[in-house]
């Protein structure tokens, strides 16, 4: 077995052995398993349960942009702003196989607007002081079209060029989880919290069900840290059911095209859409990503759909920036993801794109930890801080935070190769391509119209922790939100595979595949 593998049975033995552990994470996002990657560095014994897989909502569903956010430059926040900045550029440094730079381009329509974004982005790459990623210019009309060759000509005077991040949400999530585990952490996905223990009004652990078999364990921990995002009331419902709630949820759905839309290396960004928002166009793993819409929701559903209104909305200012006109039936994903705005005074008239997107940390009475808000760029600092919370409440020993340098699972100092599929395994790229050498009919292609091969549904199964079709296609590998068609035909041979590693039968097979394809409908337009 490979260092740092998510092993589900020495997960649940360690659960049945009775160990007491110093913090228990509620939650498998990038707050989650940020907390759970700082407790193991600094010594704690950590464990997280995840009610469904790791990164399974709002963390697999971002712009896949790792960045210090121009909007909120925008806002005046420039405190939010640096700390981004800041550690964007760690991250780079810390998981260079997964965050990379990426140039985006403003265009300008207007003379004024030149000036306008040149200031403000000189800003941002001030504000990022030596962890800049390169200086913004001007760029001349031709120029512009040069890096966007599919950007409507028509009016435009020019733009800027400046560079952010980009990142894979959910391999990035996979990392994490075996960075902690690497560290002496365990980390359990489909394992439902389903009370709180307490003792003298006190919480003393959590009540745990194993979603597989149904068991249930009593888990006692010294703190427990609420880290379940757009869910972290409903959690704080389990200590207080009178709990006022902290989160104005809203919802941002993005769509997935055809490369075609945006060839080129660039990615572009429009700093004013007709809502108020920033909207990207990104090319991503081969495909041009867009988003995002900012729609508040009085519920948060598991497996949120994105809105008629909102697809239209996208496609409709893709229309205007884009030459080629997109339409429904170009969409090869559409996707959802929630997110965990802290709730000030109603949202603001039910505006919640001017919600913070900072993070905050509160503890109960009983002494339940919970961290949400925030977003994935600032994961670790939220981890660093629900873990100087949680060590306070369980009287742990006062130990630094000893995560900014630390390398996440997978890092290699190899230049990375855009052209092969497997460079986002980092260091262990390699051990995939022996596996291939092993046994050949693993390097078949998944489907035609996909970047994945057999062997990743394997590796998936053996070091990964994926348990089902979705926590393949949609997590492991990033299909799902690439290509839904291709996910829905590709499937039964998923199903095959992962039932060979897992020891599963027929009967289950075609459950999954049965069950995979109606929740890859609804990635597809109606």
């Amino acid at each position: 077995m490979t260092p740092n593998t998510l092993s589900r049975l020495e997960n649940l033995d360690r659960i049945r052995a009775g160990e007491t552990w110093d913090v228990v994470i509620i939650g498998g996002g990038a707050a989650g398993l940020g907390t759970a990657v700082d407790a193991a560095a600094r010594g704690f014994r950590a464990l997280v349960l995840e009610a469904i897989d790791f990164a399974h909502g709002t963390s697999s569903r971002s712009t896949k942009l790792v960045h210090g956010g121009v909007r909120y430059l925008a806002q005046g926040n420039l405190p939010l702003v640096r700390e981004a900045l800041r550690e964007r550029g760690l991250l780079i440094r810390n998981a260079p196989h997964l965050v990379r730079a990426r140039d985006f381009v403003v265009p300008a329509y207007r003379f004024h607007q030149l000036p306008f974004y040149g200031i403000g982005l000189w800003l941002y790459d001030r504000l990022a002081g030596k962890r800049s990623l390169g200086r913004s210019r001007w760029l001349g009309r031709s120029e512009t079209l040069e890096r966007l060759p599919t950007l409507r000509s028509a009016g435009l005077r020019g733009g800027i060029l400046y560079t952010d991040g980009q990142f894979d949400d959910a391999r990035l999530a996979v990392a994490l989880a075996r960075t902690a585990v690497g560290l002496g952490a365990s980390a359990l996905n489909h394992c439902e919290v389903v009370g709180l223990l307490k003792e003298s009004g006190r919480i003393t652990g959590v009540r745990a069900r194993d979603a597989e078999t149904g068991e249930e364990f009593d888990v006692r921990a010294r703190a427990v840290v609420n880290a379940a995002g757009v869910y972290a009331d409903a959690v704080r419902r389990l200590d207080r059911p009178d709990a006022r709630p902290m989160l104005a949820p809203s919802q941002g759905a993005h769509i997935v095209l055809d490369r075609a839309f945006l060839p080129g290396d660039a990615a572009l960004m429009v700093p004013k859409t007709d809502d108020g928002r920033v909207l990207f166009a990104i090319p991503w793993r081969g495909r041009t990503l867009i988003g995002t819409t900012d729609v508040p929701l009085a519920e948060t559903p598991r497996e949120p759909r994105p809105l008629a209104e909102e697809i239209a909305f996208l496609l409709e200012h893709a229309d205007r920036y884009l030459t080629g006109a997109p339409t429904e039936a170009d969409v090869k994903s559409q996707f959802a993801g929630l997110r965990p705005l802290i709730n000030a005074d109603a949202g603001q008239n039910g505006q919640t794109k001017k919600l913070s997107r900072e993070h905050t940390v509160v503890v109960s009475d009983a002494g339940l930890v919970t961290i949400t808000g925030g977003k994935w760029t600032t994961y670790r600092v939220m981890g660093r801080d629900a873990v100087d919370h949680a060590a306070e409440v369980a009287g742990l020993p006062k130990k630094p935070c000893a995560t900014e340098s630390l390398h996440l699972h997978g890092w290699t100092d190899r230049p990375a190769d855009l052209e092969d599929p497997l460079d986002l395994y980092g260091s262990e790229s390699d051990d995939l391509k022996a596996l291939i050498a092993e046994s050949p009919e693993l390097g078949r292609a998944l489907h035609p119209d996909l970047p994945h091969v057999e062997a990743e549904v394997v590796w998936a199964a053996r070091h990964e922790a994926a348990r089902t079709v979705e926590d393949v296609l949609a997590r492991r590998a990033r299909a799902l939100f690439l290509d839904a068609r291709a996910c829905i035909e590709c499937a039964p041979r998923v199903a095959e595979l992962l039932a060979a590693e897992l020891g599963r039968d027929d009967a289950w097979r075609e459950s999954q595949i049965t069950d995979f394809r109606a929740l890859a409908a609804t990635y597809l337009p109606t």
